[in-house]
């Protein structure tokens, strides 16, 4: 009988230490997943022609290696148009979420990045240096030779114009409602463009009164892009890289032809800025044949925040990116 008792404790003691061994793993594996989940922010110091730039760096912890990837401003507002950190819309943390290192960049004068003199002095070309600058740091620091980068609006001149410069620094880049040829002339542009509500609104699709389309873009996310625009962007920005776009449609202002790496062209068909026919050419004139043409039906200037199509959108960046 005596026996028989001790084997049952025994028994009881095996079950109680696998049970708490379970226990004890299923709790580790909740805690790493927490912890693979939390995307760390970094700030890291760059500076070029004596202004200092903002650079910022988005990674999930959880130790793997990851593919870096720059994202590029236009020309309203500065970097944090990619971190509209409500529900799952920021753009930089979904790419930190799937394999990429993000680094976002405010171009001099724009944002976080520190003033200039002069508002004329950071237009195309030179946004494309600084470009140059953060994408050297960048590939320095992962030990790597070339990288991902993504430009919307005005970014698709600028980054369009770095990458045709530099091939061997650019992996795969993304024209993001790509500014193809000049908007129209326009005369008397100041150094400096006054920042109101109304500039703002024109990156949505407005509604039948003129305001945003909620329909659209919830409001909560054009609340949150907004009020970042007013944190981070104040009351102006530089005019250089509007006075480039302010030119005849005639002139030509990323040069496709010339850049060699696999590009995709992707934009809104209801995008005011953009022509899916003046894509379709430039696409034609890109040497690589791995690149491609996306137009989403329905998409505006601002699809990567809009409700019906940011999935899709960021979906066929991904896809692409990851080739």
């Amino acid at each position: 009988m005596a026996i028989k008792k001790a084997e049952l404790t025994m028994e009881l003691i095996r079950k109680a230490l696998f049970s708490f061994f379970v226990c004890l793993l299923l709790h580790l594996l909740c805690l790493s997943s927490a912890l693979a989940g939390e995307i760390l922010r970094e700030v890291v110091p760059l500076e070029r022609n004596h202004v200092p730039l903002h650079l910022e760096r988005y990674i999930e912890k959880d130790g793997q290696r990851k593919q870096p990837l720059l994202f590029v401003h236009g020309v309203t507002y500065s970097s944090h148009e990619f971190d509209v950190d409500y529900k799952d819309y920021s753009l930089a943390r979904y790419f930190a979420r799937h394999g990429f290192e993000v680094w976002l960049l405010d171009i001099a004068g724009f944002g976080n990045s520190g003033s200039v003199g002069d508002g004329f002095l950071p237009d195309s070309d030179y946004a494309a240096e600084d470009i140059a600058s953060a994408v050297q740091y960048i590939l320095q620091r992962n030990r790597v030779s070339a990288m991902d980068v993504l430009g919307w609006s005005w970014g698709t001149v600028t980054s369009g114009r770095f990458a045709a410069r530099n091939p061997g620094m650019v992996r795969r880049l993304v024209l993001y409602a790509p500014i193809v040829a000049g908007l129209g002339e326009q005369q008397g542009t100041e150094p400096f463009h006054t920042n109101t509500w109304i500039h703002a609104v024109e990156d949505f699709q407005t509604a039948p009164d003129g305001g945003i389309d909620f329909r659209i873009v919830e409001k909560p996310v054009a609340d949150t892009y907004l009020s970042n625009a007013w944190r981070n962007d104040k009351t102006s920005s530089p005019n250089g890289g509007r006075r480039d776009l302010l030119v005849s449609p005639d002139t030509r202002l990323i040069p496709t032809a010339d850049i060699k790496v696999p590009t995709l062209i992707i934009a809104g068909s209801k995008d005011p800025y953009v022509s899916p026919a003046l894509c379709e050419e430039a696409y034609k004139t890109l040497p690589n044949r791995d690149s491609c043409l996306e137009i989403i039906e329905g998409a505006g200037h601002a699809m990567l925040i809009e409700r019906p199509y940011y999935r899709r959108f960021r979906e066929k960046v991904r896809a692409f990116l990851s080739k």
